[in-house]
């Protein structure tokens, strides 16, 4: 039986996210966008307020909340400013190969600081020349006794300029993709590791974003995440649980724009009227509000079919597409409602319009996600309905069929469709010309 009840408790956590993101979020967004700076005090709070680093497990201090409280927190958030969403949930995607590893010790050592302590946690797969295609890393991890030798620049990083450990991942081969991909977890503060300055972005500016360059770093084995060849299905793992956040940083995002459009539409006078009086605008209207409901529904089937323990991979590849590229026409939207005016700094609809960019990009682009749907219809997909050339066939949907050819053999021309009722099959498809030898024998 369908439930899209939330729980009590998830219905508190909803409430406590949005009245947080209301009085500590959206009063300062503006003016970290334009400074182009984190407020890493209102992370903080976030971490104090237990809005963040919640999917620590409860065996190790944390409060153990599943995907679904997660998206739950993410789309209030971002609602107030999807910039500093994405640097306080960042936590939760850097701390994923930590949560989803096979090393007991690492999480020993570290999971239970984590949930104490207000530290925050990276991410790194991307590089200067690597992006989409993890199988594609350069950067290098050269075992060495008891530790591995780490060379080479991480690029992308959210958090990187105020983050205090990263998950890395390298390879020990480059040449050999996917089969030489490993994961650690590093500190900041070890020799070697160099932070390169903030990346300036058209958006998200309110969440820092930086290189991280390796020069010999030594990383000992107990901080190994996963073991040579290991290392890309675990990032495939962390992105298939996470990116039913990124759906949820765009339904937050988007339903803000609609909001302000509802706000704008209601009051702004056009022709003797308000612009809500206009069916045009009442069109653009229910469009946006269809689609945020509708990502909001592909968002929760993600999460709560990684909570449930079941391969949430494809629902997070849809719930991922449809929704970021939903919410750039919801905002799109948004703007032309307030015509020359959302085209200014003195609503937020631009400051939105430059945020929700990014979602088609980050953690697997539009294209990845449209390529793993893809390859699951193609592949994996099972069809309720039978082959083309195997379709039933009822004959008495012809007359003549009936009195010729009742207990004839039908063929089916693959190609067009057409049957024919005989012994055998025709020399050539009357309709299309193929040969005999192309028929099939139909029932």
């Amino acid at each position: 039986m369908l439930d899209f009840t939330l729980t009590p408790k998830q219905s508190d956590l909803k409430q406590k996210a949005r009245e947080f993101a209301l009085k500590n979020v959206l009063p300062v967004a503006a003016y970290y966008d334009e400074t182009d700076e984190t407020p890493v005090n209102v992370i903080k709070k976030a971490f104090e307020a237990g809005l963040i680093s919640g999917q620590i497990p409860k065996k190790y201090g944390g409060m153990g909340y599943g995907i679904t409280e997660g998206v739950l927190l993410v789309e209030e958030i971002a609602a107030a400013c999807p910039g500093i969403a994405t640097s306080l949930f960042d936590n939760a995607l850097g701390m994923e190969p930590l949560i989803l590893c096979k090393n007991k010790k690492a999480k020993e050592k570290y999971l239970p600081m984590f949930a104490k302590k207000f530290k925050l946690i990276g991410f790194a797969t991307s590089e200067p020349m690597m992006g989409s295609d993890v199988s594609g890393i350069r950067c290098t991890a050269i075992e060495d006794g008891n530790d591995y030798i780490l060379n080479g620049t991480k690029y992308w990083v959210t958090n990187g300029g105020i983050a205090d450990y990263f998950s890395i991942f390298a390879t020990v081969d480059p040449k050999s993709q996917h089969k030489g991909i490993c994961a650690f977890l590093v500190e900041k503060k070890w020799d070697g590791v160099t932070i390169g300055l903030t990346i300036p972005k058209l958006g998200q500016r309110c969440s820092n974003t930086a290189g991280i360059n390796f020069k010999n770093v030594r990383v000992p084995k107990e901080n190994m995440l996963a073991k040579p060849g290991e290392g890309f299905m675990l990032a495939m793992d962390t992105f298939s649980r996470t990116r039913p956040a990124i759906g949820a940083f765009a339904v937050g995002a988007a339903r803000s724009a609609m909001e302000y459009a509802i706000s704008y539409a209601k009051k702004r006078r056009a022709f003797g009227t308000n612009l809500s009086n206009f069916q045009a605008i009442q069109f653009k209207l229910a469009e946006m509000y269809q689609k945020v409901e509708t990502s909001r529904l592909l968002v929760w089937k993600a999460a709560w079919e990684a909570d449930k323990g079941m391969d949430p991979t494809i629902s997070a590849s849809i719930a991922k597409l449809y929704a970021t590229e939903a919410a750039l026409e919801v905002v799109n939207e948004s703007l032309q409602i307030f015509g020359g005016y959302g085209y200014t700094k003195m609503y937020p609809v631009e400051k939105l319009y430059r945020d929700i960019r990014l979602y088609k990009i980050y953690e697997g682009t539009s294209e990845i996600q449209r390529m793993i749907i893809a390859g699951h219809v193609l592949a994996g997909y099972k069809s309720v309905m039978p082959s083309l050339e195997d379709l039933p066939i009822h004959r008495k949907k012809d007359p003549l069929a009936v009195k010729a050819f009742k207990k004839s053999t039908a063929w089916r021309c693959p190609i067009c469709g057409y049957v024919h009722y005989g012994r055998e099959a025709p020399d050539e498809c009357p309709y299309c010309f193929f040969p005999k030898e192309s028929f099939k024998k139909t029932t």
